[in-house]
């Protein structure tokens, strides 16, 4: 299958990748997290802060809050255990199921992304780490000072003030095993989530961050001694606790750099891992799109035209939304309470305010990235529309967000609740109770233009940021969201007369007030 057909495939037309036959071996499940074998362990204590607070800029980092922060981004925190009917009609026999949760959703729960760091902090060797989820530690991967390779690595991103750079990587049969081909979609989204994550904790703990896209692939993991047929690099955040950090936009601009010639500079690392599985299937197309993805020279290091990338005229008529003050929310607890509502949303009124306060909360953040300069400005990539339904003082319909103008653009009125329920390939939300039926929307081509199939992952990931940022303003507004992939894009593209606008909905989610669940939960942390 050619790849542009893939990727098409993909987005609308999912059921054409994944074979008939398709069976989910769940006997053979692998791990929700790597195992490596045989390495130092640095362990990191459980104690950690209820609140996240921010640093004095002069004060070093150690291993504690390092430890804080990658529990906050990605530490196991909970274990749920709820019922539930597996025949309808035998009301009877309940099964259980019981989940390791994070702070952050996945899909299926499976968390197919992992976290390396290489930390310049107190307490600790100078080195690239692995974050054993699993036991709450580190494990020395590689000890020694690797500023210059990281930053040539990197391309314009000086890591030498840094104390810490995370990678994101994703394992590819983590999710692969159970989603087949569609796993290549979720894979991008679950990196996002996770950027986004750690752009938030990073900013409460004061730590200022900037988001890498484009890098040498392979010799990033071969620093991390990844085998990229099973795992690769998504992307590379350095950290400072330097709020006014140059992060250097012209470094070594002009030095033509190559990941044939850079990895030569550190030895193979080999390692022992432990997964599970017993048996690995093979998953060519997802290793064609990644291979099809790497950089292998700096030279293909581009930046987005932000005149090239508008936000859409969606139209004349506009519902100017009221103006609202800075939302402020302790985010360690919106973290603990924060869950996806399925059966569990109730209908009710959502007023201008909420409204108001979560689409203007959403945007209010810029990120730095590599894609855009050092201004601390992103274009407008990712754009917000959604359908509502009893929302105060704004007709039932479909509507996009324009976030320039603070206001709501009206596409079509209507009740679209049914048409919506009946596109969700599993009816696993009842959407008849959800005010609010957003929709993270962006262009058609998926940014192949300027960066070529790794576009569609980097767009992916941008959408991940933000929908992770819409999640925990829902719960901080008393709201709860759902993530679904389980919905027919094209038919909401109709629906937003999207065509002629070239963009398309990347992911769907449902907002609104919820009613507690019947389920038992238990904190992971001391």
């Amino acid at each position: 299958m050619k790849l542009e057909t893939f990727l098409q495939h993909l987005h609308f037309e999912p059921e054409k990748i994944t074979p008939p036959d398709w069976q989910v071996d769940w006997d053979d499940a692998p791990l929700p997290y790597k195992l490596y074998r045989g390495l130092p362990e640095i362990p990191l204590t459980g104690d950690v802060p209820l609140t996240l607070e921010k640093r004095e800029a002069d004060a070093r980092i150690g291993l504690e809050e390092l430890g804080a922060f990658l529990w906050y981004v990605y530490g196991l925190t909970r274990y749920a255990q709820y019922g539930f009917l597996e025949d309808p009609e035998d009301k009877t026999t309940v099964s259980y199921l019981q989940l390791l949760r994070k702070f952050v959703p996945s899909g299926g729960a499976l968390y197919p992304n992992e976290l390396y760091v290489y930390a310049k902090i107190k307490d600790v060797p100078t080195g690239i780490y692995h974050y054993d989820v699993a036991h709450h530690s580190l494990r020395l991967l590689r000890e020694g000072n690797y500023d210059s390779y990281l930053s040539r690595s990197l391309g314009d991103c000086d890591v030498s003030e840094c104390f810490c750079t995370v990678f994101v990587s994703t394992v590819f049969w983590k999710n692969f095993y159970k989603y087949n081909n569609f796993s290549y979609r979720l894979q991008g989204l679950d990196a996002g989530v996770v950027i986004g994550q750690t752009l938030e904790v990073a900013d409460r703990m004061g730590f200022s961050s900037r988001v890498c896209y484009q890098f040498l692939d392979r010799s990033i993991n071969h620093l991390l001694g990844l085998t990229e047929q099973d795992e690769s690099v998504y992307a590379v955040i350095p950290l400072s606790i330097d709020p006014s950090i140059q992060w250097g936009d012209d470094f070594n601009k002009e030095e033509y750099v190559s990941t044939a010639e850079l990895s030569l500079e550190v030895p193979l690392l080999k390692t022992e891992t432990y997964n599970r599985s017993k048996r690995v299937l093979d998953y060519p197309l997802l290793r064609e799109m990644n291979e099809a993805s790497i950089f292998e020279t700096t030279q293909s290091f581009v930046k987005i035209k932000k005149d090239g990338r508008v936000q859409k005229s969606y139209g004349t008529e506009l519902i100017m939304l009221p103006f609202t003050e800075s939302f402020s929310y302790d985010l360690a607890s919106v973290c603990r309470e924060r869950h996806s509502p399925d059966i569990d949303f109730i209908l009710e009124k959502v007023s201008q305010t909420q409204l108001a306060t979560l689409f203007k909360e959403v945007f209010s953040r810029p990120y730095q990235n590599d894609l855009d300069g050092t201004d601390g400005k992103t274009g407008t990539r990712v754009s917000l529309y959604g359908f509502f339904y009893n929302v105060e003082g704004v007709s039932n319909g479909a509507y996009a967000y324009d976030k320039g103008a603070h206001a709501l653009s009206r596409i079509t009125d209507g009740d679209f609740r049914e048409i919506l329920q009946n596109a969700l390939t599993m009816p696993t939300v009842n959407l008849f109770q959800v005010p609010l039926c957003l929709h993270l929307v962006a262009d058609k081509d998926h940014l192949k233009e300027e960066l070529g199939y790794r576009g569609y992952r980097i767009q992916q990931m941008e959408a991940g940021i933000l929908l992770q940022r819409l999640l925990l303003i829902s719960c901080a507004l008393g709201m709860g969201g759902h993530p679904l992939l389980g919905f027919d894009a094209k038919l909401c593209d109709e629906l937003y007369q999207a065509e002629a606008k070239q963009i398309t909905s990347l992911i769907q989610i449902p907002v609104g007030p919820y009613r507690s669940r019947a389920w038992l939960k238990g904190s992971l942390n001391s």
